[in-house]
């Protein structure tokens, strides 16, 4: 998640478009569980990888990451 959140910051036109997202994906009250930071849920992010790479344990590229928000700017 560290190099997802690096490589979101040196795109600044994406950082809106970033924080919609998460406020969609994160996990309800996040501040009240460990390890308090605004997550999105295992279940979620396990369906997502499943997807884009048939395997829900394929470790999610920052890359990817980067490409779908910009198609969420360009569809929102």
């Amino acid at each position: 998640m560290l190099r997802i959140a690096l490589a979101v910051l040196i795109h600044p036109h994406l950082w809106l478009t970033a924080i919609r997202q998460l406020r969609r994906f994160v996990v309800p009250r996040w501040w009240a569980h460990p390890p308090f930071l605004p997550l999105p849920a295992q279940g979620l992010l396990r369906f997502r990888t499943e997807a884009m790479y048939g395997d829900a344990n394929h470790r999610l590229q920052a890359h990817d990451v980067i490409v779908w928000l910009r198609w969420c700017r360009a569809h929102s």
